[in-house]
C-alpha cells in the first residue's frame, strides 16, 4: 500500500501532519514545535515529493531515501518536517494492528514516573521553589528540573548570583527523597561548567544537562570526565553520525534525544541503540505538551535504556498559550507523579477539531508521476 495524500495543519508554534494510504487508512503526527510553519513547508518542499507513492512499511528506508536525495540540506528542518511523516505512520500502524505504539515497539503500556520541569528563568528561585512545592502537593511529583546560567549565556548569569541561589534554595526546599535535574542551555565553558558541578555534587543534584556550547562535545565531555553527577545532553542534535560520535566518546552520562528534532520515532530508536551499545541510558527531551511528550512516553516505555523518568512541562498558557486545545480530550494527567500511557491504537489521541479548523493548511498528494 502506498502514500497517497500529505496534509498539514499548523501555526507558527505547531504543526500536525495527517498521512493517508491509497485505501483511504490515515494517520496523524506532529513536526518538531518552534518555527513549525517553516518546517511544513520543508515537508511538503523536500519530504512529501519523495514519500509520495511510497510504500509505508519500510520506514527506515523510507527516511533513509529522503536523508540521501535531500543531502544537501542535512540539517534541523529537514529532520523536524521528516518527525511529522514518521509519526503520523507509526499512528498508522497502530490503527491497522488495533495496538498502541507503545505496543508495536516491544513494550507495555502503563504508567511513567515524569520530573517538573521548569522553563523559566524570569523566576526568583524562591519563587521557583514554593511552585515546586506545590506541584508535589497537588499532583505528587517528587523529581523538578530548574534552569541554571543562561542560554547560550558564556559564562553570564541571568542575573548575577542566580545561579548559585537557586541551587541553594530549591536543593533545601526540596528535602529528602525528591530528585533534583538542572538545565544549563549551553550556558557555560567547561571551567565554570565543572565549577557550577561541584556545587550540584553538594547538593545532591544527579543531572547537568547541556552545560556547554552543545557543539561543542569536547567541551561536553571535559566536564563529564571531571564530575560524578550525571552530564546529560543531545536534544539539539538531528545527525546520525555526530550521535554515533558523542556515544563512542562517551561526551555525555545520560543521551536526551528529542524525537522530534532528530526526525521521528525510527531515529530516535537507532539513537537509543547505540546508547543501549554503549552502556548510556536514554531519557529523552520533551520541553512541551503538544504530542512530543506522548511520543516520548511511548518510546520509554519500550526501550530497554530507558532513564528513570519522563521530562513534563509544566508552564501553563502564561508561558505557552499555544499548547493550549490542541486535544479534545488532554493525553496528559499527572496522578502521583505519574503519566499513564493507554493502550489505545496508535497514539490515541484526537486533534481538535476547532484547532484544525483556525490552522493553515496545505496538502501534498500523489499524482502518478516519477519522482526525480
Amino acid at each position: 500500500m502506498k502514500i497517497g495524500k500529505i496534509e498539514t495543519f499548523c501555526a507558527r508554534f505547531v504543526g500536525f501532519v495527517r498521512v493517508t494510504l491509497e485505501d483511504g487508512a490515515q494517520g496523524w503526527g506532529q513536526v518538531s514545535t518552534y518555527n513549525s510553519d517553516i518546517t511544513c513547508t520543508v515537508l511538503h518542499r523536500q519530504v512529501a515529493p519523495w514519500a509520495l507513492g511510497a510504500g509505508w512499511e519500510d520506514l527506515d528506508d523510507l527516511l533513509d531515501t529522503i536523508t540521501e536525495r535531500e543531502h544537501k540540506f542535512p540539517g534541523s528542518y529537514l529532520r523536524r518536517a521528516m518527525a511529522g511523516l514518521d509519526t503520523a505512520i507509526w499512528d498508522l500502524r497502530g490503527k491497522h494492528a488495533g495496538k498502541s505504539v507503545c505496543e508495536l515497539l516491544g513494550g507495555k503500556p502503563g504508567s511513567l514516573r515524569a520530573y517538573a520541569s521548569s522553563m523559566r528563568r524570569d523566576i526568583t528561585p524562591a519563587d521557583e521553589a514554593r511552585r515546586f512545592l506545590e506541584l508535589r502537593d497537588r499532583f505528587g511529583f517528587d523529581a523538578f528540573k530548574f534552569r541554571i546560567g543562561a542560554e547560550c549565556g558564556r559564562d553570564v548569569d541571568e542575573w548575577p548570583g542566580r545561579t548559585e541561589e537557586i541551587i541553594r534554595v530549591v536543593a533545601n526546599a526540596a528535602g529528602e527523597g525528591v530528585s533534583l535535574l538542572v538545565d544549563a542551555n549551553s550556558g557555560f565553558s567547561p571551567k565554570r561548567a565543572i565549577e557550577v558541578g561541584r556545587l550540584l555534587e553538594d547538593h545532591g543534584i544527579e543531572h547537568f544537562e547541556e552545560p556547554c556550547p552543545y557543539w561543542e562535545l569536547e567541551q561536553t565531555k571535559q566536564v563529564a570526565d571531571a564530575l560524578d553527577v550525571d552530564v546529560t545532553g543531545g536534544e539539539q542534535d538531528c545527525d546520525i553520525p555526530t550521535w554515533r560520535r558523542m556515544i563512542g566518546m562517551r561526551a555525555v552520562d545520560i543521551i536526551q534525544p528529542d524525537v522530534c528534532y532528530l526526525g521521528g520515532i525510527n531515529r530516535t530508536l537507532r539513537v537509543a541503540n547505540m546508547a543501549h551499545e554503549g552502556g548510556l541510558p536514554c531519557t529523552p527531551h520533551c520541553a512541551n505538551l503538544s504530542l512530543i511528550t506522548l511520543f516520548t512516553a511511548h518510546v520509554l516505555l519500550a526501550i530497554p535504556n530507558a532513564g528513570k523518568y519522563l521530562e513534563y512541562s509544566i508552564e501553563g498558557p502564561d508561558y505557552y498559550p499555544w499548547q493550549e486545545g490542541l486535544f479534545n480530550h488532554t493525553p496528559y494527567a499527572i496522578e502521583d507523579g505519574h503519566l499513564t500511557v493507554t493502550d489505545a491504537p496508535g497514539w490515541g489521541v484526537d486533534i481538535s477539531d476547532d484547532w484544525l479548523s483556525r490552522s493553515s493548511y496545505r496538502v501534498s498528494e500523489f499524482s502518478g508521476s516519477v519522482r526525480t
